[in-house]
């Protein structure tokens, strides 16, 4: 990009079973609740030895109908498994996610956004590009007001930073605080083209109350999956 008065320009960063009732079977039945349908196989077996125990002679029950009970009771075995199985996957990504959020606190991430906070008399935005163009930014500041606006040229880039450090186009160096980026653009066959923009700032905190965790960067709060990337500050 060309270079413009105030700011550095942007760098491209590449079933159911009948049961007969007995004295047995309902000692066996009140004993048991659905939880020991998949953990204790060998009730079932005692449950269905009754059936036979006490069935009509002049009608036994049809063998078949023994197979289909005893796949029945597979089936809801399983099914019970897998969602315990599944409460457990759950509850293991809820502790990597919180695990992960813990791991921003102090980082500079980017997430999507046009208000920025200006600090030391900088503050910077990352501008998705689809396409090489012509760039028109303004700035403006927690009223409203337009305090820079430049042009610029731009290559296609996702992540491309620009830097604003507080000058306004006449010299006016304004405070620190809170300013919102609006940028548009042009194709080289001069195509208004859409650009997204991104901010960065200071994981401050993490909210493990929260389901997936919050991140809270510069007041604002977001989940890990906004994050965009994490920016390496320099060491001292």
């Amino acid at each position: 990009m060309t270079t413009t008065t105030g700011a550095t320009a942007p760098a491209v960063v590449s079933g159911t079973t009948d049961i007969p009732k007995s004295s047995s079977s309902s000692s066996s039945l009140g004993s048991n609740t659905s939880a020991t349908l998949a953990g204790n196989f060998q009730t079932f077996l005692t449950l269905l030895t009754t059936q036979l125990q006490n069935q009509n002679p002049l009608d036994p029950l049809d063998t078949n109908q023994f197979t289909q009970q005893l796949v029945q009771f597979a089936g809801v075995e399983q099914q019970l498994k897998t969602n315990d199985s599944l409460s457990q996957l759950v509850t293991l990504q809820q502790t990597t996610q919180a695990t992960q959020a813990l791991g921003f606190v102090g980082k500079t991430a980017v997430v999507d956004g046009t208000t920025a906070t200006m600090s030391q008399s900088s503050a910077t935005w990352h501008l998705n590009v689809p396409s090489s163009a012509t760039v028109d930014i303004s700035v403006a500041n927690s009223t409203g007001q337009t305090v820079f606006t430049g042009k610029y040229t731009a290559g296609a880039g996702s992540d491309i930073p620009f830097t604003w450090n507080g000058q306004g186009n006449d010299g006016t160096q304004w405070p620190d605080g809170k300013y919102t980026i609006t940028a548009t653009g042009k194709d080289l066959a001069g195509n208004n083209i859409g650009i997204a923009a991104q901010v960065q700032g200071t994981v401050s905190s993490v909210d493990l109350t929260q389901s997936p965790p919050l991140l809270t960067i510069d007041g604002q709060t977001y989940t890990v999956s906004q994050v965009k990337s994490i920016v390496a500050t320099a060491s001292n």
